[in-house]
């Protein structure tokens, strides 16, 4: 059923008079059809029975014989006196749920075309307008160069653990020179210093006219024994001495007592006579002719061997002893640069 029929039934094929573009056609000029002019429709001369009846554009009246769903103006046409009075369910003067405005006009049908509406832009997170967050831009950088600062850090005691595990000892302890800090330098220790031999005077071998005696008191040998005799050209005594550790310079020591004069006597190292005598002086100043009072100590530079050596105290003839005389207490050696 189409409107304007009064239900009754009508082909389904257009009829010759609904043909909007009919007065484009031959057929449709000899029927009479003309354009439309002065807001008639198009096609066929006489009243339309069809739905859809082209109109003007943006002429929104209901077509002829048309009526809007429900019984409503269409949208955007003049609503009559009495309905904008009283609506279907308003009050004295108010309009009707859901009629629309009898004074509203569609957009496009106003001068000029429906207003651009500018866009509005809220700002970011609500509210009124702020700038950027900057404190937590802040924060953020702040951890950033945190995490990269542990990152490096853990890397670099890494590294060192890994060069200190590489060169480890046997067992995995750092080797001796590991464990000393790069501006120390290894600490040596000190040589242990060998205990060099010494004499009393009843050990040497007494040649010449030389006895041991102990009738002169102060002698420092054990039992206060001496040798005596010591006070003629041809007299000496001989010491052999074992253990010598290296070759080398050392001090002879000899204790020996004067009668308050000086006296000297010549060295031989293993036969050898060596270019300085044994200088044999009145160090403790006793008065002459006093032995008791004339004990004391000396000491000469000689040459030794490693190993056993022999050192012998001659009295020559261009030595005092052989006028002075001395007496022999004891005998021992030194480091060349030590004292005593």
């Amino acid at each position: 059923m189409t409107p304007g029929n009064n239900g009754e039934n009508t082909p389904s094929a257009p009829q010759g008079d609904d043909d909007p573009f009919g007065y484009l056609y031959e057929d449709g000029q000899a029927a009479g059809a003309t354009p439309p002019s002065g807001g008639g429709g198009y096609g066929y001369p006489g009243p339309r029975s069809s739905y859809n009846h082209v109109r003007a554009v943006g002429d929104r009246r209901p077509a002829y014989g048309q009526q809007t769903y429900g019984g409503q103006q269409a949208y955007g046409q003049q609503v009559p006196q009495q309905q904008g009075q009283q609506g279907q369910h308003g009050q004295h003067g108010q309009q009707g749920y859901g009629q629309p405005n009898a004074h509203y006009t569609a957009p496009e049908a106003q001068p000029g075309g429906a207003p651009v509406a500018s866009p509005q832009y809220a700002p970011a997170g609500g509210g009124r307008g702020r700038g950027p967050n900057t404190k937590g831009l802040l924060i953020g950088a702040v951890a950033v160069v945190a995490v990269v600062a542990v990152g490096i850090i853990a890397a670099v005691v890494t590294g060192n653990d890994d060069d200190k595990g590489g060169d480890t000892g046997a067992g995995g302890k750092p080797s001796q020179a590991e464990s000393v800090k790069p501006s120390e330098k290894p600490e040596k220790k000190p040589e242990k210093k060998a205990e060099l031999p010494q004499t009393d005077a009843k050990a040497l071998k007494l040649e010449g006219g030389t006895s041991t005696a102990s009738d002169v008191e102060g002698a420092k040998a054990a039992g206060g024994t001496y040798v005596a005799g010591f006070d003629k050209v041809g007299a000496q005594v001989t010491w052999t001495v074992n253990g010598i550790p290296k070759a080398g310079s050392y001090k002879l020591w000899v204790n020996y007592g004067v009668p308050g004069k000086n006296s000297n006597a010549t060295i031989l190292v293993n036969g050898k006579k060596q270019t300085r005598p044994l200088n044999m002086e009145n160090f403790s100043g006793g008065p002459e002719g006093d032995w008791e009072k004339g004990w004391t100590h000396t000491w000469a530079l000689v040459q030794l061997t490693k190993g056993t050596n022999t050192v012998t105290l001659t009295c020559a003839q261009s030595d005092l002893c052989g006028t002075t005389g001395a007496n022999i207490d004891q005998m021992w050696l030194k480091e060349a640069g030590s004292e005593g």
